[in-house]
């Protein structure tokens, strides 16, 4: 998580800079663009791996101002890549309420090759709601879907 839940104390401005440094270096020469995703992922060639982590469909659409979204022409991009020997690596909702829910998310047939599922720990939304409860019943899993 990029934030820390609840309450905490920000950074010094020492650390903020310290960490930029490191950021300033490992990032030389990358090019940033602000472009679609499926231009962006038009330009990746044979050998190349693509990560994909859009919002999530079961939860995010309405967090992060995602109405516009459209996760079929992800997966219509996804398919571009792939024919052209493009790896793509897809994390997407997985389950909920510590497995008993199992997020439907409508996966074209035979796009992906593996699915991994990961174990990320409690509902960050829940321990918002739920202030200072229990969480063991709120534990959550990412999908990961591979095209290789």
């Amino acid at each position: 998580m990029s934030t820390p839940v609840g309450i905490h104390d920000p950074i010094s401005p020492e650390s903020f800079a310290q960490r930029v440094d490191v950021w300033h270096e490992r990032t030389k020469g990358t090019c940033f663009m602000n472009a679609d995703f499926a231009d962006t992922m038009a330009l990746a060639n044979e050998g190349d791996l693509v990560y994909c982590d859009p919002p999530y469909i079961d939860s995010q659409t309405i967090l992060y101002g995602a109405q516009g979204f459209s996760v079929h022409r992800l997966f219509d991009a996804i398919a571009n890549c792939k024919d052209r020997g493009v790896r793509v690596v897809l994390s997407i909702d997985g389950t909920k309420y510590s497995s008993r829910k199992l997020c439907d998310v409508p996966v074209p047939e035979n796009l992906f090759e593996r699915e991994v599922f990961l174990v990320l720990g409690r509902s960050m939304l829940k321990r918002f709601q739920m202030n200072g409860r229990s969480l063991e019943e709120h534990e959550v899993t990412d999908r990961l879907l591979l095209t290789y």
